[in-house]
């Protein structure tokens, strides 16, 4: 079964682009370590809530864009292994110092798939 690894991050709106590439220069390393596909998502209708919501959940300020983002891996302990070779790998260590956006206030999980739908295969 697949496991999903979920971003939600504030991002300087002006520097869309930037964090863009940034994002892209990633995928071929995710990639290696065995990912199945990646998604970032610029934050387009993203209300404020009563309780809570995005903006609220990263301490999103004025002039910040939410973007929500994932990574899906064929499996949990391939997950796992990627991220143990990521906390070894130098260009890691050295990418964390160029992050276009505050890591600090960066929201993350992996998540079990319970139910999908791909309009191509059908129901899961």
């Amino acid at each position: 079964m697949p496991y999903i690894d979920g971003f939600v991050v504030p991002v300087p709106s002006d520097t869309r682009d930037g964090y863009a590439a940034y994002a892209k220069s990633w995928w071929p390393k995710f990639q290696s370590y065995g990912a199945l596909s990646t998604m970032e998502a610029w934050g387009d209708d993203v209300p404020d809530g009563k309780l809570t919501d995005f903006r609220r959940a990263v301490d999103a300020q004025p002039g910040e864009t939410v973007v929500f983002s994932w990574i899906i891996w064929p499996d949990k302990p391939t997950r796992d292994a990627a991220m143990a070779a990521m906390m070894n790998d130098p260009d890691f260590a050295e990418s964390m110092g160029a992050m276009p956006f505050d890591g600090k206030r960066m929201i993350y999980g992996g998540f079990t798939p319970i139910f999908s739908v791909d309009s191509t295969e059908g129901a899961a």
